[in-house]
């Protein structure tokens, strides 16, 4: 297992107890930590996850996978998921209304 690498300013804990269930974390950035440590570098993106250590406490950690193209011969790009929007049509099957509750 690779090394933690941190982002130092940024940390995460459990939504409160009360939170709505949409509220999945609670983020807090102490803004000159944070400031300062996005100065040390140069990556345009920094992917992080957040995380749930053995102890409980939650942290945000730097995600630093990169895709092995020397391997694959090809980048790593993930496949999207069509939704269907509300603007989306209604399907042409006739018996489809009939179902709506309304």
């Amino acid at each position: 297992m690779a090394d933690i690498e941190f982002i130092e300013g940024l940390l995460a804990k459990a939504p409160n107890d009360k939170a709505p269930e949409y509220v999945k974390a609670k983020l807090s950035i102490k803004r000159e930590d944070l400031i300062g440590w996005l100065k040390q570098r140069d990556d345009e993106w920094i992917n992080a996850d957040v995380k749930v250590g053995r102890s409980g406490n939650w942290y945000v950690a730097v995600d630093a996978w990169k895709p092995n193209s020397e391997k694959s011969g090809q980048s790593y790009r993930p496949q999207r998921q069509e939704r269907q929007s509300a603007n989306s049509p209604v399907p042409s099957d006739p018996g489809f209304l009939d179902e709506i509750p309304f």
